[in-house]
């Protein structure tokens, strides 16, 4: 009798940062500072990260089909700069 071994499906959660930029005409541009191919846009916030979880979701089933390494959801550090300028 042969030994098959299964690949079992199981669910895998990750976390990503995304930065929402406002546009000047309305809605917001996203960025997935972890996917850096990832830019994508939404009339309202909500539409916004919806894309962001479609892409991410896209990039991340291509990148497993392909064999290649998953991206880490790692988060970016952010922290504000204050300059003071003549004006």
């Amino acid at each position: 009798m042969q030994n098959v071994k299964r690949r079992i499906a199981v669910d895998e959660k990750r976390t990503f940062a995304v930065v929402l930029q406002p546009e000047e005409e309305g809605g917001f541009t996203v960025r997935v500072p972890s996917i850096p191919e990832i830019v994508t846009y939404g009339k309202d916030e909500q539409e916004a990260l919806a894309m962001a979880e479609d892409a991410i979701r896209l990039v991340l089933a291509d990148s497993a089909a392909r064999g290649e390494p998953l991206p880490a959801g790692a988060s970016p550090r952010i922290r504000e700069v204050t300059v003071t300028f003549a004006a």
